[in-house]
């Protein structure tokens, strides 16, 4: 590694997608068998309640119910990092606290939102979240949901400060990635993530920790398999199965614009493909999110087999 040290949060993370049932109920009978394929998979960590997870529409019980079926079946295997997604600093805390008694290994934490903050603000909130937590924190810049792009020099001090364990980032600024890697290279245990599905093998080789992929409740077993090519220096090897990865993520294109919200489009694709792969039941969205369609399962089930596999 390029790092200063090999952080204990490392390698293909992905963000565990919510299951529910034919009623609109969380399915926890998929979802551990979802989390079973996913450790079949190889993967190096589970990030619960998450965007992939729809953690807006959950519920308090239903988050509750989501993060102990997976740590019941994780059981320790591999860490837990459980998204806190409330708005201000103080909900923040309560939800943090709540994940950590249920298993959360690190708390993943956005700036504030509807709050309208800024730069400084946003400094004392990640200050005050690490002071309330006892597990890592990770920052999780993710501007299309918060309207609000975490500095880069807000980033480094925060890590060079060890407030921040690592950052995952799903800004889409490929500059302001790779500034933040030349930033922090030294810091030691700290890990930075991306959270695209499709240049994981370039984030890689600049020195990327790991990948947070949604892709990756699809097809863990890949994306392990480029995270081990690049660490062992092949990143023509990587490159290739990033090829394959960026053929399978076409299934996000199957949605009908108009028909399906681009919320509920990604998401859709990921539930109708481990559909039809046999890893969950139903390809139900949360309320008010409308499910994937006949036809759009049929274009899904396509890229599937021309991507071997089905």
């Amino acid at each position: 590694m390029s790092h200063a040290t090999q952080s204990r949060f490392h390698g293909v993370i992905p963000p565990v997608v919510t299951p529910r049932t034919a009623d609109g109920a969380v399915d926890t009978a998929s979802l551990e068998k979802l989390t079973k394929h996913l450790l079949d998979g190889g993967v190096s960590g589970l990030f619960v309640l998450g965007s992939s997870a729809e953690v807006p529409y959950l519920t308090n019980d239903e988050r509750d119910l989501v993060i102990r079926t997976i740590a019941g079946v994780n059981a320790g295997e591999v860490p837990i990092l459980a998204g806190a997604a409330e708005q201000t600093t103080p909900r923040v805390i309560e939800e943090g606290r709540r994940l950590i008694g249920l298993g959360a290994d690190a708390i993943v934490a956005t700036s504030q939102f509807y709050a309208i903050s800024d730069a400084a603000e946003t400094e004392i909130h990640f200050r005050a979240l690490h002071a309330a937590f006892d597990v890592p924190l990770f920052a999780y810049d993710v501007p299309v949901r918060t309207h609000f792009k975490l500095p880069l020099h807000l980033l480094v001090r925060l890590a060079q400060d060890g407030v921040l364990a690592g950052v995952k980032d799903s800004s889409g600024d490929d500059v302001g990635f790779r500034q933040l890697l030349l930033a922090t290279r030294d810091v030691p245990d700290f890990a930075v993530f991306t959270g695209h599905e499709v240049v994981v093998d370039g984030a890689l080789l600049g020195g990327a920790h790991g990948v947070v992929p949604g892709l990756g409740n699809v097809d863990p077993a890949g994306y392990a398999a480029l995270y081990n090519a690049a660490q062992s220096g092949d990143f023509a090897e990587a490159a290739r199965m990033q090829d394959r990865l960026a053929s399978l993520f076409n299934i996000v294109y199957a949605p009908t614009p108009g028909r399906v919200s681009p919320g509920a489009g990604g998401l859709g694709a990921f539930k109708t493909a481990l559909m039809l792969l046999g890893v969950i039941d139903t390809n139900v969205m949360s309320a008010p999110m409308v499910q994937l369609n006949e036809a759009e399962t049929a274009a899904i089930r396509t890229v599937l087999e021309s991507n071997g596999l089905l």
